[in-house]
This record gives structure tokens, sequence and C-alpha cells, in this order.
């Protein structure tokens, strides 16, 4: 499928925002009203950003406000709802810890419950398709919320820092999620190279109902230029360029962040390392994002002529 840079930035920037959101729920950063009001606004920039960006990718962006009514049956209008739900929430936990200079404990639970849960509803937007076979798994939401805790934990860690309130298990945190959230994703791709359409029994004769006539092929394409379907459903990346940005992902966004917590461990501090840690995990989600749709089959292709 084509990777929508907004849809990218949608979902790296507001899963690490909700991971951190999560991180302050259960007590992460110093205590005191400027280390609320620096690692609240954060919290908030990165939701924000990531949410407004996902706006970007549909047809009418100013009626997004719709897509909230239909909640019952759509991923996407629960996230929506959920996400306005949380915010709302931690506008409250983030006023009442600046100005009262009172993390509210109960509040703070309810915020970490809140922000799994929008995570998790992210995630099914991709996870529930079963015309994707390679997103229709457990392993989806899992990779989504372990991405999310481990980059919310990382970044709290190093606001802990910077703002001269080490932490060694917040450290540890971030580690141990880092590592688990990577096995997953392997575990995650492992899954994903097996699994095609026709894996899932879907082929252009099933597709299009002729199986019982014989093989079907594409003689001739339906029209003369490509079409909305071919640019977003259609989209092909080749195997070497999808390692390569495997091992980016890999690097940047695993590899690099775990030897910055371990160099911090062993400075008793190392804000600089954690800030480099930070930002490249960033970098390497994006380029982790961008191959989960980059590499996902539709099962429109298959009219396509894709087998």
């Amino acid at each position: 499928m084509h990777p929508a840079s907004s849809i990218i930035v949608f979902t790296t920037f507001s899963g690490m925002g909700f991971g951190l959101i999560a991180m302050l729920g259960l007590g992460a950063a110093p205590s005191d009203g400027t280390a609320g009001f620096v690692t609240c606004a954060l919290a908030f920039i990165l939701t924000s950003v990531g949410l407004a960006s996902s706006t970007f990718h549909l047809g009418h962006p100013e009626r997004a406000w719709r897509a909230l009514s239909q909640w019952r049956s759509s991923w996407l209008s629960r996230e929506g709802a959920l996400a306005a739900v949380t915010l709302g929430l931690f506008a409250i936990y983030a006023v009442l810890w600046i100005f009262a200079d009172d993390r509210v404990a109960p509040i703070g639970v309810l915020l970490t419950v809140l922000s799994i849960v929008t995570v998790y509803a992210t995630a099914m937007i991709y996870g529930s398709l079963k015309t994707v076979p390679r997103w229709q798994t457990g392993l989806t939401p899992l990779c989504y919320l372990l991405f999310a805790a481990a980059g919310g934990a990382l970044l709290a860690a190093a606001l802990s820092s910077l703002l001269g309130a080490f932490s060694e298990t917040a450290v540890l945190t971030a580690l141990g999620l880092m590592v688990v959230a990577w096995v997953a994703k392997f575990v995650w791709w492992g899954r994903a190279d097996r699994t095609t359409l026709g894996s899932n029994g879907s082929s252009p004769e099933t597709a299009t109902g002729l199986g019982h006539i014989g093989k079907v092929r594409l003689l001739e394409a339906p029209h003369s230029s490509p079409n909305y379907l071919m640019k977003e459903m259609v989209y092909r990346v080749g195997r070497k360029h999808a390692r390569k940005l495997r091992l980016l992902a890999v690097a940047l966004g695993g590899a690099v962040p775990v030897l910055g917590l371990l160099a911090a461990i062993a400075l008793d501090g190392g804000a600089f390392f954690l800030v480099v840690a930070v930002l490249s995990h960033l970098i390497g989600m994006l380029a982790e994002r961008w191959l989960f749709f980059a590499e996902a089959e539709h099962s429109v292709s298959l009219y396509y002529g894709h087998r």
C-alpha cells in the first residue's frame, strides 16, 4: 500500500506521545512544576502533531469531526473519540500538576489505561483489515503498544535526565521495553514474510469468481492511466530496498537507543546520550512505519494482475 507521509507521522508521533502520557500517569519524570510544564507540553505537542497530520490524508479534512459519530463500527472513529477523552483528562492532570503541584494518582492511572486503549484502537484500524493479511494478526496491536511504551519510556528517561533528576530505574525500564518491542517486531516480520494474499487463499481466480473456468490472467489494463486504487492500494517496494530500510529501522530505532541507554547507565547520567537515543529512535520508527505500509499487499491488487 502507498506509504502516505501523513499516516506515518500520525502513527509514529501520536504513539510516542500517548506512550509518554502513559509513563507520566505512572509517575515518571520529576514532580515539580517546571518538570510538569516541560513534559506535559512535549506530550501535547507530539500527540497533537500526530493527530493533526492524520487529517491530511482525508479528502475533506474539514469534515474529520464527522468520523467520531461512527464509533460503534469504526476503529478510526473509536481512536479519535478515545484520543479526545485522553487529551481532555490529560489537560486536567497537567493543570493540577503544574499549578497545584499535585499529581493525582487515580487520574494518572486512568490516563495510562486510556493511553493504552487509544494506541490499541489506532493499531486496530489496520489490524482489523481482512483485505491486508499481513496486518490481520494480534501481533500488530502488540507491536504498536510496545513501541509506544518503549518510545514513551525512553522520552521520559531523557527528560528526567535533562531536568537534573536522572533515574536508573527509568532507563532500565526503557531499555527492557525497547528490547521486547523489537523482539516482537522481528516476530511480526517473520510472520509477515510468510503471509501473502496467496497464503490466505486469495487469488485472481477467487477475486473474479472465474476460477471454475481455469487460471485467470490480465489481458489488458481496465484503464489507460493509474487510478486512485492503483496509487493507494497497489504500491510495491523492491525487496532489496525493503531489506536496507529494515536494517536502517533496526539500527536507528533499536540499536542506537539501546547503546544510548547503556551509556547513560554506565555514566550514571549522560543526558546527551539519551537525547541522541530519542532522536535516533524517532527516525528509526518513521522508517519502520514506512515499511509497515509499503510492504502491505491489499487484495484489490488481484484485480490488476498481481499474483
